[in-house]
């Protein structure tokens, strides 16, 4: 599956969702994740509740539904592996998704997971790598 493609190409709508320590769980509308590698994603950060759930809980996942009819799309479900605050590198990824990209937003940060399981948005089955 070439996740790099399908998030460069299909639209629609995606929804992080994390839990803090004491398992709260947030769920927050997110971008179309950076795709590193087939196994690496990685989002941008701002201080948030989000990012303070990853900060204690490093498991998540990140829903993404295809616009359209019907109920079609992704579930990835992540592990938090790193993360980066480097101006000049968050700068070049978020070159990606210049719609929305806000320079003056600080406390930024890239935050990498490693992808644990592909499922299909609706249904049991998990996808091929």
């Amino acid at each position: 599956m070439d996740l790099a493609a399908y998030f460069e190409n299909t639209k629609g709508t995606g929804v992080l969702a994390t839990s803090g320590l004491e398992g709260n769980v947030d769920a927050a509308i997110y971008a179309r994740p950076y795709v590193i590698d087939e196994k690496t994603i990685a989002f941008s950060m701002l201080e948030r509740l989000s990012f303070a759930n990853i900060q204690a809980n490093p498991k998540a996942a990140y829903l993404f539904i295809e616009r359209g009819d019907g109920y079609t799309g992704k579930r990835l479900y992540l592990t938090k592996t790193h993360e980066e605050t480097d101006p000049e590198r968050i700068k070049e990824l978020k070159k990606k998704h210049s719609k929305i990209f806000s320079p003056d937003q600080i406390n930024r940060h890239i935050v990498y997971f490693r992808i644990e399981k592909v499922r299909a948005l609706v249904g049991d089955k998990e996808e091929a790598e």
